[in-house]
């Protein structure tokens, strides 16, 4: 599981030109699957969004979390954050879980995210989406459960 996580002003995602989802102010995540996630990893996953200190406090050091600071979070699925660019020009995306995994493990994680946070946003998976927002800071933070830097499993 890979997240590109984004602290956001206003952010919003279109399909077809209607707003599908749309936050004032949090966390924009944008999520993929591997092959073989869990509940494991979307329950860590939820539990490192809600409590990520990315929010300034008085002194302008990173120490707040969303619970502290309020805001939404606004889900957008991207299985792309899989691609594989390391050979030739195209990317492989073979690293994404299969389209219908994917599918349920976004809705689970989205329902999860529903339980732990009061505003959740989100796009469709599997659609065409442009997603517009302000990143403030800029800060962009990519989480991968898989990875040394994103946690112990």
């Amino acid at each position: 599981m890979r997240c590109v996580v984004q602290r956001s002003g206003l952010a919003q995602v279109e399909i077809e030109g209607r707003v599908s989802g749309a936050i004032d102010s949090g966390l924009v995540v944008l999520v993929a699957f591997a092959a073989g996630d869990t509940e494991t990893e979307l329950a860590w996953m939820v539990k490192k969004l809600v409590n990520l200190r990315i929010f300034c406090d008085d002194q302008g050091k990173m120490n707040l979390s969303l619970k502290d600071v309020g805001g939404g979070i606004l889900l957008v699925s991207q299985f792309t954050l899989y691609g594989n660019c390391r050979k030739g020009m195209r990317p492989s995306f073979i690293g994404s879980a299969p389209p219908d995994e994917a599918r349920s493990l976004y809705n689970r994680f989205g329902a999860l995210l529903r339980q732990q946070w009061p505003t959740v946003a989100e796009g469709v998976f599997g659609t065409s989406m442009n997603v517009s927002l302000i990143n403030q800071g800029p800060v962009t933070l990519i989480i991968d459960r898989d990875h040394p830097c994103g946690g112990e499993k």
